[in-house]
């Protein structure tokens, strides 16, 4: 593994992106909860077929990264009005890779998102979003246990059969401020395609309060179901107990890297 932490590497909150300001109104608001970030390096090529027209991947340390990402909706509901019942709050898996525009406007791309509420799932598959839907299981430290202290996920596609499990144990009281966890975590947007378009969703919420983690525990099978090959334990294990975001309205990316007015 290459050091992350030398001395001469600035630090967080003097390279964390100011949080942009989404024009009025939002379109969503929720909050992200007990979220676990894994990520692996993978090859910037590999990550490039993945990418919509117009971006490409995003590189830091001289690779593209995947992650697997597992966190808890809670609250979301429209514009900035209170969360929808039942709807509203519910678990996510997620695989993904970072993007970047020609401008340098940067974000994620998804490669699936699983999560447990079938109406959520088919909303979002009608918008062209790569959800899933699966049963998803969180775990959560025992108050009886002063030695177990793992918070994970547990995923169990219904249709497509790919299963993950995965845990980790946070230290809360390590706070993580390494570039490399900042260039994974700060993402203002996702990129994706809509009617053979690509798009770009901004978001905007404010720096995660990340920790370090140690693995638990993984076995996966959604990274290699999205068609990315990564090897070994990853590379950077992550915690944070969560933000609040807004999600603000699409805009086209042009074929040449220019973002469109909509």
């Amino acid at each position: 593994m290459k050091a992350l932490h030398g001395d001469k590497r600035p630090q967080a909150a003097a390279i964390w992106p100011r949080p942009p300001e989404l024009p009025a109104p939002a379109l969503f608001d929720q909050r992200w909860t007990d979220a676990i970030f894994l990520h692996w390096r993978i090859a910037e090529s590999v990550a490039a077929r993945f990418m919509p027209r117009g971006v490409q991947p995003d590189v830091f340390d001289g690779s593209s990264w995947v992650g697997l990402i597992g966190f808890r909706m809670k609250n979301a509901g429209i514009g900035r009005g209170p969360g929808i019942p039942y709807l509203g709050s519910f678990n996510e898996v997620n695989v993904r890779l970072y993007s970047r525009e020609p401008d340098a406007t940067r974000g994620v791309v998804f490669l699936s998102l699983d999560a447990d509420r079938l109406p959520v799932v088919l909303a979002a598959r009608a918008a062209e979003v790569p959800y899933v839907w699966s049963r998803i299981d969180y775990s959560q430290p025992r108050p009886d246990s002063a030695e177990d202290q793992a918070i994970g996920y547990s995923v169990r596609r219904f249709r497509r059969g790919a299963r993950s499990s995965f845990a980790v144990t946070p230290q809360l009281d390590v706070t993580v401020n390494d570039p490399l966890s900042v260039f994974l975590t700060a993402r203002f947007g996702m990129h994706g395609t809509l009617r053979g378009r690509s798009i770009y969703i901004p978001n905007t919420h404010q720096p995660w309060p990340l920790r370090s983690a140690k693995l638990h525990h993984l076995e996966d099978e959604l990274v290699a179901s999205a068609g990315i090959s990564a090897s070994g334990p990853p590379e950077s294990v992550l915690y944070s107990p969560g933000v609040r975001t807004q999600f603000g309205r699409p805009r086209l990316v042009s074929s040449l890297g220019h973002p469109l007015v909509t």
